[in-house]
């Protein structure tokens, strides 16, 4: 018999935030904490498949929280669906249970066709003009219709971008009460991303961060006073804090030093030329600006919070070297890695980058290749997350004079992604019932079996 088991996976949850969040004094009472450590790259989408799978990339494929695909230009940022995941996941395993469980899944990444009996993510449609329409992908007959009725479309809006706050989270905890209240599936996974805004914006200690921890603990208090009422046995929460933030101070441009070093080319469209970086979302965008030449680069990066892929389209071991050396002891560069220190970290797979780079903790990288900004693509001043070929935090603020997103990247107070060295880059693991944690500290692979150990009686 399985019991009821309440995973919620919570970015840049710190220890010393614990006590900030009183909410969770009612179900800790008898619980225990343990320091959890994240695998590098410590971003989102690897960390939530190293802590749903209990393995890393090299085995379950996910190498950052974008895929590209040298061989045919396309980018995915965000929006690969669960088949990109290339082992089975914990909701995987409990579909298949004799026991017939079920599982519900609130908003994790790869969420999109995975096995799970119940499913909820964010998945707008995107028009051939650039235009979204707000949606979300369910596993259930008519469930975001269902949804809808009673809170109305998933604010988008307030999810990502410069509007983002805490109405997304209201959203997310506000249905999966209401669901747990209808169906009362015995393992429910949650995502609630709001906590990653704050310290982006104005630094990890920041006042702000404080309000933010105030409205995470309203929703906590939300989410377990109702989810108590729901079920009629008991719950066991396990609760991630997935990885850690760190202040910033320097921008590293990986593409802009390939570019100078005369690796990656450039083209320049007029709005009438096709877009050569070809992106899910839109393959035959017309595009203002410059944009990588990818039939002319040696190399071009791909960038990602902390880290970036360096891809070499054929893997020329010259190349590789020359790349390598030119990030070697460059300031903002911790590592780089290549060949065996790749496999060190659990990244070699065909998806990685030949070369693979690593932040210094104060550090993080942007994607900009343009060396005037007059010359930037003309997506880069929108929230255009899924056609940009890398992580863009920028798009977290607003130039109000332009009202489009500024290039300023000294506004950019945090990131994460580096591999976690320092106590102050890992994060907390915690248990309502102390006996499903007997340890102290925990890598975020040993999460998916400390929850698989505790799922059934």
């Amino acid at each position: 018999m399985m019991r009821n088991i309440v995973f919620l996976s919570i970015p840049a949850l710190r220890e010393k935030d614990l006590a900030k969040l009183p909410a969770l004094n009612r179900i800790m009472a008898k619980g225990a904490q343990a320091q959890l450590t994240p695998s590098f790259p410590c971003v989102t989408c690897p960390v939530q498949a190293n802590l749903t799978t209990g393995l890393l990339p090299n085995k379950h494929g996910i190498i950052g929280n974008g895929i590209w695909t040298p061989d045919t230009q396309k980018l995915t940022m965000w929006t690969f669906t669960n088949e990109a995941v290339q082992q089975a996941q914990l909701w995987d395993l409990i579909y298949h249970h004799p026991d017939s469980p079920r599982s519900a899944v609130w908003f994790p990444l790869q969420a999109v066709e995975c096995e799970a009996e119940f499913v909820c993510t964010h998945k707008p449609i995107h028009h051939p003009d650039g235009t979204e329409e707000l949606w979300c992908y369910t596993r259930w007959p008519d469930l975001y219709r269902d949804l809808m009725k009673e809170f109305g479309h998933f604010p988008l809006q307030n999810y990502w971008g410069p509007m983002a706050n805490v109405t997304s989270a209201n959203w997310v905890v506000n249905t999966a009460s209401w669901f747990a209240g209808q169906e009362s599936p015995e393992f429910f996974y949650i995502y609630l991303a709001y906590p990653d805004y704050a310290p982006q914006r104005f630094g990890v200690d920041s006042p702000e961060v404080d309000r933010m921890l105030g409205e995470l603990n309203t929703l906590l208090d939300t989410l377990i006073t109702k989810f108590e009422a729901a079920y009629d046995t008991p719950i066991t929460w396990f609760i991630a804090g997935e990885y850690a933030m760190t202040d910033v101070d320097h921008t590293l441009f990986p593409n802009r030093m390939l570019r100078e070093a005369g690796l990656l080319k450039v083209k320049k469209g007029d709005g009438m030329t096709p877009c050569p970086i070809r992106s899910v979302t839109r393959d035959y965008e017309k595009f203002v600006g410059e944009l990588p030449d990818m039939a002319e680069s040696k190399a071009f990066a791909y960038c990602d919070h902390q880290f970036a892929h360096i891809y070499i389209p054929d893997h020329d071991s010259d190349t590789i070297r020359k790349v390598a050396q030119l990030f070697e002891g460059k300031e903002g560069v911790a590592e780089v890695l290549v060949g065996a220190d790749i496999e060190k970290y659990g990244l070699n797979h065909e998806r990685s980058g030949d070369v693979i780079l690593m932040s210094t903790p104060n550090s993080w990288m942007a994607y900009f290749w343009w060396l005037d900004d007059a010359d930037a693509p003309d997506f880069a001043r929108r929230v255009d997350i899924h056609q940009k070929p890398g992580y863009d935090p920028c798009e977290q603020f607003i130039d109000l004079a332009t009202r489009s997103i500024p290039l300023d990247v000294t506004r950019v107070k945090a990131s994460h992604g580096a591999a976690a060295r320092d106590r102050s880059q890992k994060t907390v693991f915690l248990c309502s019932d102390a006996a499903r944690l007997p340890v102290k500290e925990v890598r975020d692979v040993d999460v998916f079996h400390l929850i698989m150990e505790s799922t059934w009686y």
